[in-house]
């Protein structure tokens, strides 16, 4: 049996998949927050304006809409953890 080695940079494929889940919501959210964050017009934001923009961005992930409060906590989490400015 041959194995073939196949590269696969996964953080540049962007996928229509969305799932009802924490995961695939962080990967949503963070694609949002830097997508934000490299807008020079909102670089003045302040984070809880930013995060409302991001989550009104992505309003119809599955996670925010089943679970809304969670997913403010993971959203608040990914802030601090990455140290999203």
């Amino acid at each position: 049996m041959r194995l073939v080695n196949l590269s696969f940079d996964a953080a540049n494929q962007k996928s229509d998949r969305l799932f009802d889940n924490a995961d695939s919501f962080a990967i949503e959210f963070d694609s949002a927050w830097n997508q934000l964050s490299s807008d020079l017009s909102q670089s003045q934001l302040s984070k809880e304006d930013k995060l409302n923009i991001v989550l009104q961005s992505i309003n119809s992930h599955p996670f925010l809409q089943s679970r809304p409060l969670q997913a403010k906590q993971v959203a608040l989490f990914r802030i601090k953890l990455l140290k999203l400015k």
